[in-house]
């Protein structure tokens, strides 16, 4: 079982991970070990964990059709032909750190993302700042998008340049049964 993992220190206490192999105990007294249950000196039985079926097409196009009913704001979803869909999401960037740009730099206009120009490639100079607790970004995501290419699609349109990999991505529910990115 491969168990590694990257949180913050104030984090650390509400993750719990089980990294034993079936059959393997801890013999030892770790600060992990002290985080998964005792182990049983019973004989367990392996049971398979049944994974659901993905749904099919039309399901996905009624749960469109749905959603887009509800929807007040234009940001509608669509089904293609093939069955991915693409519509937008909310990321509310609620930041801790602050954020690495390039100093100097003019924001990116239509022509330079036309053509892919990545400005931070002309300078040097950098400047770091926190980015505002409110801060909300809408993106336009397929059902192929992974949550890297969020987080770097993120990072492109602040002009960030730290690396991507020190970003997570999480979905918050509310109490309205809305989920938050």
């Amino acid at each position: 079982a491969d168990c590694r993992y990257t949180c913050h220190q104030e984090c650390r206490s509400l993750i719990q991970l089980d990294c034993r192999r079936p059959g393997e105990c801890q013999s030892q007294l770790s600060p992990e070990s002290t985080l998964l249950p005792p182990c049983s000196q019973n004989v367990t039985q392996t049971v398979e964990e049944e994974k659901p079926e993905p749904p099919t097409v039309q399901e996905i196009k009624q749960k469109i059709e749905k959603y887009n009913a509800k929807v007040t704001n234009c940001l509608l979803m669509k089904l293609n032909d093939d069955g991915t869909y693409t519509g937008f999401i909310k990321v509310h960037l609620k930041l801790r750190r602050p954020v690495t740009v390039p100093a100097g730099i003019r924001p990116q206009s239509i022509y330079d993302a036309l053509k892919e120009v990545n400005l931070a490639d002309t300078t040097d100079k950098r400047t770091s700042f926190y980015l505002p607790l409110d801060a909300i970004k809408q993106l336009h995501i397929s059902s192929t998008t992974t949550v890297s290419e969020v987080i770097q699609g993120l990072l492109k349109k602040f002009m960030v340049v730290d690396n991507p990999q020190k970003f997570a991505l999480f979905k918050e529910m509310r109490k309205d049964g809305q989920g938050e990115f």
